[in-house]
């Protein structure tokens, strides 16, 4: 089993540097054939931070694990609202615009809803990863509509950023093909390290998904949330956790449903969907506010981490 922890560090640590790579790569390729700043910028908002879970659940079906698959999704949506915003709340406290509010927050309540209906025959079908599909190409030509009419601050703020850089057309189609590369060696080397711990500790791969792998492969946000939060960009830190959450609830169970239909235990949906859409309910109440922002203090991310504590207490006690 100790092969198998090294695999779990080492291939966590590679999934996150070649994310990185990879994204800076498909960047400075895309800008090199004319697309916009704007639109790149839209891409890393939604897609950039959630490419780890998305690699890891396509290795993880096509292995025939799904239990890390559906664990990796929904366990980074806890992981993202109440361990990620509930250490950036104490770090320091997030305003919340009221754009926010009003229109992402909304989006990422009905597809958690989606989400659980799907849930509910205990099956996910390939139907049912078609419509996750087609559902996050719908949102995303929405919101890149909506953003060529009067871009946000958050991509605003990554146009300006994809502007200055200074990586060359070579460099980065050398990043991009290297970065994938290395992208999908590393999710098998996880995805290997995680079920053999699975299988020796004789856990479900559904637990260890939730935990370990959920935790590595949110990495990104927690590095960026925080880094956000402290040069007192709030609508970033934010915008990381709730982008990240579409895209894990339409694009990581879409491509996984449609790579391997799946059976769903019970508890995915009685408990871990239920926590990670309460949890999504409960981001939406703490960051109302009358005015024109809400703000996440350190209360408030006391109140997510303790939520997170409680709920990875509960499958440690049951799980192991």
């Amino acid at each position: 089993m100790l092969y198998a922890i090294i695999a779990i560090i080492v291939g966590l640590v590679l999934l996150v540097w070649s994310s990185d790579r990879f994204i800076d790569g498909a960047a400075a390729t895309a800008r090199h054939f004319g697309m916009s700043p704007l639109l790149i910028g839209m891409v890393i908002v939604g897609f950039g931070t959630s490419v780890p879970e998305m690699v890891v659940s396509v290795m993880s079906a096509l292995d025939g694990s799904p239990g890390i698959a559906l664990g990796n999704a929904y366990g980074s949506n806890i992981t993202n609202i109440a361990l990620i915003l509930g250490i950036t709340a104490l770090i320091s406290p997030i305003m919340v615009q009221k754009q926010i509010v009003a229109t992402e927050m909304p989006v990422l309540l009905v597809m958690t809803a989606l989400a659980a209906f799907q849930l509910l025959d205990g099956y996910l079908s390939l139907m049912d990863g078609m419509i996750l599909l087609l559902v996050l190409l719908g949102y995303m030509g929405w919101t890149v509509k909506n953003n060529l009419k009067g871009a946000d601050n958050i991509v605003e703020d990554l146009s300006d950023e994809l502007e200055s850089s200074q990586i060359s057309p070579k460099k980065g189609l050398f990043w991009l093909v290297y970065g994938l590369v290395v992208l999908v060696l590393s999710s098998r080397l996880l995805v290997w390290g995680a079920v053999t711990v699975a299988q020796s500790m004789g856990v479900s791969d559904l637990i260890i998904g939730l935990t370990v792998v959920a935790i590595g492969t949110s990495l990104p946000e927690l590095a960026s949330s925080i880094a956000a939060a402290r040069k007192g960009e709030h609508d970033i830190a934010i915008g990381n956790v709730v982008g990240s959450n579409l895209f894990n609830t339409l694009s990581v169970v879409g491509l996984a449903s449609v790579i391997h239909p799946m059976g769903v235990a019970p508890e995915i949906l009685t408990r871990d969907v239920a926590v990670m859409s309460g949890l999504t309910v409960l981001l939406f109440v703490l960051c109302l506010d009358k005015g024109s922002a809400g703000q996440v203090g350190r209360l408030k991310g006391f109140i997510l981490l303790s939520s997170y504590v409680a709920y990875t207490s509960y499958l440690i006690s049951t799980g192991f």
